[in-house]
């Protein structure tokens, strides 16, 4: 008896320092992640390779992206992944800030759990701290900003592009961003933009320098038949989900033909079963033919595009189905799925529709009755290589939703560091009026947020501990828009520079941050299962 009494007290020990072990595996992984991207923040941020196992490369600073592609196994590192996700699809921006301030929030709960504190009464702190950094950002910080002040909208906007790959070209991409969004802003009242209205058209060839904004339909397509020009004016165009080719059965079968008369009269009925089609859409009026793709076969054969080219019927092959609902909206029409519908009242009408010379590109200008679906507008992005396209394509797209964010919520906060020190000096204020464990949480949590300027200061080659002291004085002095200007190297007036961002983007990236903190404190077991 005496010696197995030994053996359940080490047991029973065993299973009480459990959860604290699970909690510390969980932070551990998780700072890793933080870790990782750490030194993708800021215009001076370092940028990462991305090998896939197909062997494609992708170079970029974007932190959505870092992590998307990242091969992550342990489970609470997932959380940081999809913490990054969530700041993507709340703000657009921000996706590397988040994972670097909930690393710094886990580091800081690591060593709270470590003076014993309980992993509930931090993570409640936290939470509200990361309200009281909203009502700071809110109360304090927020500068307003008028939506008809495009000046204002592209600083913001080339504030964005200014930490990408590409960002000797946010002078040219900024104000395609912001007539973009706000063409399309009146879509859905004055609170909100959908992206999906807003179609990114990636064309290899030329440089970024000829990226250009489109207003109207732009389709990565050229005239599938040669009607003697590249340029059709009044255009009346049909979309159709219907092949212009012989009806098939949809099992396999073989059919043999004996006597060439039978085949010349099989021939025959083919010929005049597209030609009765090419009457139709012809007679309906129409002289420009959108084709969605088919799924089974080529949805036009050899003797159709003879009858559409002697017809003078121009037409665009291989829409792809996931693109319809875009060009619906762009035309201000329905799809038409049978030769029964294809009358002269379901075409649209357009000014023109032409190719772009040099390139594999259709623009549709001009066209008739779209508002009525609301308006549409294409960016189309040119480059040098596929790499340069696709980082051009992620920058684009955080620019138009940073500007998104500032139709959801018009206001502005600095960048540079100022906010998270402004709030860092506000909660380790408040903390001292405060007593017991939320005191020194609130503190922790304010030093956490310093995580930003250090970083920063870091990334461009500064002494971080010289150049966040030196803020922290300035702000304490009252200079609540002082921030580090790592162009210049040193401490300035950040609102000068114009150096802003949109307050969403801060407030969101605090909130959440907390959020995953506070779930990840709250776990004290991992199960597996059999699924």
């Amino acid at each position: 008896m005496n010696k197995v009494q030994p053996a359940k007290k080490e047991m029973q020990y065993k299973d009480k320092s459990k959860p604290d072990e699970i909690r510390l595996s969980n932070i551990e992984a998780a700072k890793a992640v933080s870790d990782a991207i750490r030194t993708s923040l800021g215009p001076k941020g370092m940028d990462k390779m991305i090998q896939a196992a197909n062997g494609e490369v992708t170079i970029t600073n974007d932190g959505a992206t870092i992590l998307k592609e990242m091969k992550v196994i342990h489970p609470a590192a997932k959380m940081l992944v999809e913490l990054s996700k969530a700041q993507d699809v709340e703000a657009g921006d921000g996706t590397t800030s988040v994972v670097i301030i909930a690393g710094s929030l886990l580091d800081a709960a690591q060593k709270l759990l470590a003076k014993g504190i309980h992993p509930t009464s931090i993570s409640e702190s936290f939470q509200d701290a990361a309200k009281e950094c909203v009502k700071i950002l809110e109360e304090h910080l927020a500068i307003p900003i008028d939506l008809n002040d495009t000046e204002s909208l592209t600083r913001v906007a080339s504030t964005a592009l200014n930490s990408k790959v590409v960002s000797q070209y946010s002078s040219l991409l900024a104000p395609i961003a912001v007539q973009a969004v706000m063409k399309v802003k009146d879509n859905y009242g004055d609170n909100n933009v959908d992206l999906r209205d807003i179609r990114i058209v990636k064309k290899l060839g030329g440089t970024l320098d000829d990226t250009e904004l489109i207003e109207g339909l732009c389709l990565p397509h050229r005239f599938a038949n040669d009607i003697g020009t590249k340029r059709v004016e009044k255009a009346k165009i049909g979309l159709i989900q219907f092949c212009v080719s012989p009806p098939k059965t949809d099992m396999d079968y073989q059919v043999i033909v004996s006597d060439y008369t039978q085949m010349d009269k099989i021939l025959k009925e083919e010929r005049n079963y597209i030609l009765n089609i090419i009457k139709q859409v012809k007679k309906a009026g129409c002289n420009v033919l959108l084709i969605q793709k088919s799924i089974l076969r080529d949805a036009v054969n050899d003797l159709a595009i003879h009858f559409l080219s002697k017809a003078k019927i121009a037409f665009v092959r291989d829409i792809e189905r996931e693109d319809i609902e875009f060009i619906c909206k762009a035309l201000g029409c329905k799809p038409i799925a049978s030769l029964d519908h294809f009358v002269a009242e379901s075409l649209v009408s357009a000014d023109c529709v032409e190719e772009v010379a040099g390139a594999k590109i259709l623009k549709i200008s001009g066209i008739q009755g779209a508002s009525t679906m609301g308006k549409t507008m294409n960016v189309l992005l040119r480059g040098s290589n596929k790499m340069v396209i696709e980082e051009a394509e992620r920058s684009i797209h955080d620019s138009l939703c940073v500007i998104r964010c500032l139709v959801k919520k018009q206001a502005l906060v600095v960048g540079g560091g100022a906010p998270e020190i402004e709030m860092a000096l506000r909660l380790a204020e408040q903390s001292r009026t405060m007593t017991g464990v939320q005191s020194i949480c609130y503190r922790a949590f304010a030093e956490a947020l310093e995580v930003i300027p250090y970083t920063l200061a870091e990334n461009a080659g500064l002494n971080s501990i010289q150049t966040v002291t030196e803020l922290r004085q300035r702000h304490a002095a009252g200079e609540k828009t002082a921030g580090i200007n790592v162009r210049r190297g040193m401490v300035t007036n950040i609102l000068d520079e114009n150096v802003l961002q949109p307050l969403l983007v801060t407030s969101s990236a605090i909130t959440l941050a907390a959020e995953t903190v506070r779930s990840l404190l709250k776990i004290d077991d991992v199960v597996t299962t059999m699924r």
